[in-house]
């Protein structure tokens, strides 16, 4: 039923954005497609430590490379948690967000619209996975390593506060097309209506979306990903304060093509993005949606201290049990970006 909702909610969405020539958050509108069911929600048993006998080190190897990409460029950091999220969303986290394409499939989800020219991480993945390929072949799976990466780079983005154990097994899926990633990853210009369905379809809960919109404190976007709210609409109740809009109106007409998320604390993962949610400093649609009467009490419980952290750590290991694959159904690649 979730996923019908999150379909329709959808579809209602894309018709009004047509019907106010708004632009899409990818660059240009989206096409009206069939909605995709969704892989399985049912995930089989993760367990912690699950490579601590057949590739010990493991995770430490993924640490070590996340920290060093990070200290070169902290926006890998945001990549990475991103990447995670938009795997999970399509086909389960099963890397399939990681796969080029071939002549048998021209068309994977890093190609689909939400992804295509904005995902950044890969060259991290494959880093990780040519060192763990050397240290025990054919063992650690791409999926664990993009859910291991996700962890690890809220682990350094908040400076060290935010650290959670991340429980593995997944194996890698063997589906990927571009088509799945508009009705299973929600647009920049959703309403809180088209989010909650959304995060619904994938067993997420109302307060689990707005913690993880919460991700949305580090990181940049195209100035295309809000096209929508800009010009200023003064008789919207969530529009951007006039200050801020005029600041982003700015950078956005400058030679640079996108700003940080967070204008406050760009480079940190904290909770000064639910401040600028009540302030109406946010630049998305979506972001703005948090301030609607469901879940504004949920913003304001983010800004008392340690919540939103605790609550991140929480929903990010819910997130990474969607669709999880089984050797029934999945592989361990031997590349991250091609099926065995």
């Amino acid at each position: 039923m979730a996923r019908k909702l999150a379909a329709l909610a959808l579809l209602v969405a894309l018709l009004g954005c047509v019907a106010h020539t708004c632009q899409a958050g990818y660059g240009f509108p989206y096409p009206l497609s069939s909605a995709k069911k969704s892989s399985s929600l049912v995930a089989p048993t993760l367990n912690y430590a699950h490579y601590y006998k057949t590739c010990k080190g493991a995770e430490k190897i993924v640490r070590d490379v996340v920290q060093e990409e990070i200290k070169r460029n902290r926006g890998i950091g945001a990549g990475l948690i991103r990447l995670f999220f938009h795997d999970c969303f399509v086909q389960g986290c099963d890397a399939s967000v990681l796969l080029d394409k071939t002549p048998a499939n021209e068309s994977t989800e890093k190609f689909g619209l939400p992804n295509i020219g904005s995902l950044r991480g890969f060259e991290v993945i494959d880093k990780i996975k040519t060192k763990l390929e050397a240290k025990c072949k054919g063992v650690v799976s791409c999926a664990d390593i993009v859910a291991f990466a996700g962890r690890d780079a809220t682990y350094f983005l908040s400076n060290k506060k935010v650290y959670f154990e991340m429980p593995a097994g997944r194996y890698d899926g063997c589906v990927s097309s571009a088509s799945e990633t508009l009705f299973n990853l929600p647009p920049p210009f959703a309403n809180i209506t088209v989010l909650e369905a959304m995060f619904a379809a994938k067993g997420l809960n109302l307060d689990e979306m707005v913690t993880l919109s919460g991700a949305h404190t580090v990181g940049i976007s195209h100035c295309s990903s809000f096209g929508d709210r800009l010009p200023r609409n003064a008789s919207d109740p969530m529009a951007m304060n006039p200050r801020f809009a005029s600041s982003v109106t700015r950078k956005c007409k400058s030679a640079s093509s996108t700003v940080d998320q967070d204008f406050k604390t760009p480079n940190k993962l904290d909770n000064q993005y639910y401040k600028n949610v009540l302030n109406h400093e946010v630049l998305f649609t979506s972001d703005a949606a948090l301030e609607s009467s469901k879940t504004k009490r949920l913003v304001k419980q983010n800004l008392v201290p340690n919540v939103w952290e605790t609550k991140f750590k929480q929903a990010m290991r819910k997130m990474g049990g969607i669709g999880v694959k089984t050797r029934a159904n999945g592989e361990i690649r031997k590349n991250c970006r091609l099926i065995n």
